[in-house]
């Protein structure tokens, strides 16, 4: 069983990478680090452990666009070691592929990551590691797609054909067509559940992905908080700050304070910038007078 360092300087994104490496079996553990400091601290730790060591680690799964030193700079300071762990690059961008296989990575996972394709980045560090019997398929440069000038939607797997991931695109696209106007789809841990609107509290901005709040928790999906309040404004949902969207429905307290105004949402306390509280403060209003 492999045992894994994830690396992301984007927390959202690392959390549901650990989160899906963890509930993958052939995984012993995965820890995280949000730089490269951090990521380089723990693989020297791991390496002056050796082999047997408790900090051992098997495989690095790495982002390449960090703050400070990127992923294949990491990597190429690994490549320097006796007996470097492997290296499973995860990103969003396609046009480090060459320099990646050139750096000896097992694989090259494209964001957003689908849990059937990380399933199979793992089952190739668990061949190549020697941790199974299996062998892993041959994997470099040759398989690294052309870059499309504009695509509807990224390839999950290097070297998929590009007439399936159309057609892949177009059918996810027609599902959901009959679901968009109640429901958004969200996916966690190779599920995807539909959580109605009418059930969002509020939404949080987080890079280029949005959190969505409901009584029951929280889901991340890769819409930016903008293309929400464009799409659901009409359903009553407001932006109070750059970083939420709250709906108006849910609000159950307006306060100000010294001059700061916040809502509470159930037992979410949020602040509304000044831009916002005029307009929130008539919309209240114009809602409590029916």
């Amino acid at each position: 069983m492999l045992r894994v360092l994830a690396v992301d300087d984007e927390k959202p994104l690392l959390e549901e990478l650990l989160y899906l490496l963890r509930s993958d079996p052939r995984v012993l553990s995965a820890e995280g680090a949000s730089d490269a400091t951090e990521a380089l601290r723990r693989i020297t730790r791991a390496l002056e452990s050796g082999p047997d060591g408790a900090d051992v680690i098997d495989v690095v799964f790495l982002d390449i666009h960090m703050a400070g030193l990127t992923g294949l700079d990491i990597a190429r300071l690994l490549a320097g070691f006796a007996r470097p762990p492997l290296i499973v690059f995860v990103t969003a961008h396609e046009g480090f592929a060459v320099q990646a296989f050139d750096l000896k990575a097992v694989d090259y996972v494209l964001k957003p990551v689908r849990p059937e394709r990380l399933a199979e980045a793992v089952r190739r560090a668990c061949a190549q590691s020697g941790r199974s019997g299996e062998q892993p398929p041959a994997a470099g440069p040759e398989a690294v797609p052309a870059v499309p000038v504009a695509r509807a939607a990224a390839p999950e797997a290097v070297g998929a054909p590009v007439a399936a991931v159309a057609a892949s695109a177009a059918s996810a696209a027609a599902r959901g067509a009959d679901r968009a106007p109640e429901q958004i789809a969200v996916e966690l841990g190779g599920v995807t559940r539909f959580v109605a609107i009418a059930d969002i509290a509020y939404v949080e901005a987080q890079g280029d992905y949005a959190r969505l709040h409901t009584d029951e928790g929280s889901h991340l999906v890769r819409i930016p908080l903008s293309t929400l309040e464009e799409r659901w404004a009409a359903r009553g949902f407001v932006r109070i700050h750059r970083r939420h969207l709250v709906a108006l429905a849910r609000i159950d307290e307006l306060r100000l304070d010294a001059g700061t105004t916040t809502v509470r949402v159930g037992v979410a306390e949020l602040q509304v910038s000044r831009r916002h509280t005029r307009e929130l403060r008539d919309l209240l209003m114009r809602q409590a007078m029916g």
